[in-house]
């Protein structure tokens, strides 16, 4: 994609050495983890260049065909470097040229690789002054813009890789957690659902017994991990409270679900608040038998798809330096 002549401005205005960062995918909620639940993928990757610039503010150059909001303020990544430059007064701006891979609202954490990689990239250029935790709280205020919410169970398994457990948002408490070998398949049906949307149908009260159900999930799940446990996990892969609401605005999901364990799947469920729907299995082979096992229900349907066979991600946002443009 060529740049036009503002892309060619903001280029000019750039001071320095650069460096690019590529955020995988993520997968929230994890079925009975509700906002405190993560995991990061393989693939797919963003690709996100972070360059210093002697304008003051966040530039932004969007090398895709989304059409996403050039004004920092609306902007995912934009609004998590304003964030973090509100914290580095020896930097006076910052351009930012993105390449969206991960397809905005599919819900793989298309907009928590966008905030995430922009802040590693960024803080890269910046020998590494914040930690991790920083880097969450500045992505977060992204997660905001393409939700509403300040939630963080896409954004730190993004940035710390592997499966995390987000104890606190006030305070930020994030807890890796150890994983055995898990693939993962996903399928992305061509829908669109709003996580506004799949947010503002949830029920505000829940029944005692069912919260009882889903905390002994949610401790089975973290103990199924620990302790490499795949039938614990299984086990647990269980939503009492959640999956019912919102899996009414996914066409074929409970089919997806029985055919994808009957092909050996583990279990799995709503990939934050969907359309994708995502299967833990034990192996590669089963994971691309699950493939086929979701891509006949949406042929089926009549419904197109894209399915990713993948496993997850231990090493967060991969960064490295570039030269100025």
């Amino acid at each position: 994609m060529l740049p036009n002549n503002q892309q060619v401005t903001t280029m000019m205005n750039i001071t320095g050495a650069g460096a690019v960062a590529y955020p995988s995918a993520t997968v929230a909620n994890v079925v009975c983890g509700f906002d405190i639940l993560g995991f990061a993928l393989n693939e797919p990757c963003d690709e996100l260049a972070v360059y210093l610039s002697d304008e003051p503010g966040v530039h932004i150059i969007n090398n895709d065909d989304y059409d996403l909001p050039t004004e920092a303020e609306k902007n995912v990544s934009g609004a998590a470097l304003l964030a973090l430059l509100d914290e580095t007064p020896d930097v006076k701006g910052l351009t930012l040229v993105s390449k969206k891979i991960i397809k905005p609202g599919s819900g793989i954490g298309s907009s928590a690789a966008s905030a995430a990689g922009a802040v590693v990239a960024a803080n890269h250029l910046l020998d590494n002054r914040f930690s991790k935790d920083d880097l969450v709280r500045f992505a977060m205020f992204g997660e905001k813009v393409a939700s509403g919410v300040k939630h963080a169970d896409n954004i730190a398994p993004c940035i710390f890789g592997g499966v995390t457990l987000i104890r606190s948002i006030h305070p930020l408490d994030i807890v890796s957690i150890e994983a055995p070998p898990l693939h993962v398949t996903v399928v992305h049906p061509q829908i669109e659902v709003r996580t506004a949307d799949a947010r503002q149908i949830l029920r505000q009260n829940v029944l005692l017994r069912d919260a009882i159900r889903q905390w002994g999930n949610i401790a089975g799940l973290v103990a199924g991990f620990i302790k490499g446990d795949y039938d614990l996990i299984g086990r647990s892969l269980e939503d009492v409270i959640i999956e019912p609401v919102r899996s009414i605005l996914i066409p074929g999901f409970d089919e997806v679900k029985k055919l994808s364990k009957e092909a050996g799947a583990l279990g799995g469920g709503i990939s934050g608040s969907g359309p994708s729907i995502f299967m833990l299995s034990k192996d590669a082979e089963t994971a691309k038998q699950v493939s086929l096992a979701m891509e006949q229900v949406y042929t089926r349907i009549g419904i197109d798809f894209h399915t990713h066979v993948t496993s997850i991600n231990t090493e967060g946002v991969r960064v490295r330096s570039v030269e100025k443009l």
